[in-house]
């Protein structure tokens, strides 16, 4: 790190200490009823992001009775994953985002962050990886397309792969089995990218695949850009998979990162970083059902009516039509992945959703850094979260990864990219698919030869 750069984290130490924020934790913040302490705003906002450390002969930690593996290694910024109808594995791997920075702050929080990304250069590519012979060991890694633009969403309709680059979204032509794009990508419909503070487009389709369901987040923590900055922001928009004629689908998700469409029903589901500035348990992220035409509160209020007094000009019937989340996640854990289990992860995991919580950089104690599992009942959330992976945050609170999208495979296994170690990881229950030797850790090569520095939470600037 250069001397300005350590002048001015020397310096961000101090004002913190005069912040006057609170780190102390409210009593609960899961569920649907979280407890919401008074806002606390200071000179700046807690920044720290734990110190790098390598995996070494480690590796995270699983639930007893599954295996966690490492199935590719080395890659460039692992982002989200989608499994094929052949078990083959996609990757979307690349960094976008070209928001310039505001205030000092910006640029001190981004000194900060820094210490949690990788160095490793914007893949812009989808890797597919496969496992010929069925024993957990994905000896095959492949280029499958590149040359796009910070690729993150993926979906899969019938003979069509569609894909959510940072400025649109795209559609290849598949067929099972095949290692390689035959062509270059269709546009199907641009997607708003200008400034691109929260850069990253999550992408799901609908049960009938008639719609792909896109999520794009907002241009700033709090309309600190103007609100036309804000134009078909903060949003979720359906498209015509035909066509590519698009409508908000819902409004007012300062970022949808993952998307996802509960099995055996249309309904669309999402988890959503919330803004920043308002304190360490303020404000919750968020898992939610998607009501079509609902609106969710950003920028005027959070968790439903509570105002933000920030926001200017205020308007209360925004407020009063603001939609309650379904399941608070906590503050600034950083929920980049979503999907739903099935039975064959496991009795205790069989129902409900796994989330991928990439971790705080804005507060001073560090939290998510896991993959946690929410139990589902009667459809609906039900309980708390249990913790499914850990071991990415070290108990000196140093961080060897940082979990972002995850897909749980027809055979129960659920795939996790890590964009710190440039690791996919598979866990399984024992006794299913697994390799017969010692796995392979993060670091090491692939089995088959064939990395802008990615920033914490929901990219690039210091919001959520």
């Amino acid at each position: 790190m250069k001397r300005s750069s350590l002048f001015y984290v020397s310096t961000l130490s101090f004002f913190l200490g005069a912040s006057g924020y609170s780190a102390a934790a409210p009593e609960q913040q899961y569920g649907p009823n979280p407890n919401l302490p008074e806002p606390q705003r200071g000179l700046l906002p807690h920044m720290t992001v734990p110190e790098r450390a390598e995996w070494g002969d480690q590796q995270p930690t699983v639930p007893e009775g599954y295996t966690i593996t490492a199935i590719a290694t080395d890659l460039k910024i692992p982002r989200q994953t989608l499994v094929l109808p052949n078990g083959d594995i996609l990757v979307a791997e690349g960094s976008g985002g070209n928001a310039p920075k505001l205030k000092p702050k910006d640029f001190i929080a981004g000194i900060i962050k820094s210490q949690g990304t990788t160095s490793v250069e914007s893949g812009n590519r989808l890797t597919l990886l496969r496992d010929g012979d069925d024993d957990g060991t994905y000896e095959e890694q492949t280029v499958f397309a590149e040359n796009l633009n910070a690729p993150y969403g993926l979906a899969l309709v019938d003979n069509t792969l569609y894909v959510a680059n940072q400025d649109a979204l795209v559609r290849f032509d598949y067929e099972e089995g095949q290692t390689q794009a035959s062509g270059p990508p269709e546009e199907v419909a641009k997607l708003p990218s200008e400034i691109n503070h929260h850069w990253t487009k999550a992408l799901t389709a609908s049960a009938d695949g008639r719609f792909l369901y896109v999520g794009i987040g907002s241009n700033s923590n709090i309309t600190e850009r103007g609100m036309a900055a804000e134009v078909d922001r903060a949003v979720i928009w359906q498209i015509d998979a035909e066509t590519g004629a698009h409508k908000p689908y819902a409004t007012g998700l300062r970022n949808p990162t993952a998307l996802t469409i509960q099995p055996g029903t249309d309904q669309l589901w999402a988890v959503v970083n919330e803004r920043d500035e308002l304190g360490p348990n303020l404000v919750p992220d968020y898992l939610t059902s998607v009501q079509e035409g609902g609106f969710y509160g950003w920028p005027y209020s959070y968790w439903g009516q509570n105002v933000d007094p920030r926001v200017r000009p205020q308007k209360p019937e925004k407020v009063e039509s603001a939609i309650v989340p379904d399941y608070s996640l906590g503050s600034h854990v950083a929920p980049l992945g979503l999907d739903f289990s099935t039975p064959a992860v496991g009795d205790e995991f069989a129902e409900g959703v796994f989330i991928g919580e990439h971790g705080s950089w804005n507060r001073a104690d560090p939290v998510g850094y896991k993959v946690v599992f929410v139990p589902f009942s009667n459809s609906q959330p039900d309980g708390d979260p249990i913790d499914f992976v850990t071991g990415f945050l070290t108990d000196d609170n140093k961080t060897r990864g940082r979990p972002v999208g995850l897909t749980v495979a027809p055979d129960g296994a659920v795939i996790i990219a890590d964009d710190l170690s440039n690791t996919v990881w598979r866990v399984t229950r024992e006794g299913a698919n697994s390799p017969q030797n010692a796995p392979a850790t993060a670091g090491n090569e692939p089995a088959t030869s064939e990395d802008e520095s990615t920033t914490p939470e929901d990219e690039p600037t210091p919001s959520s």
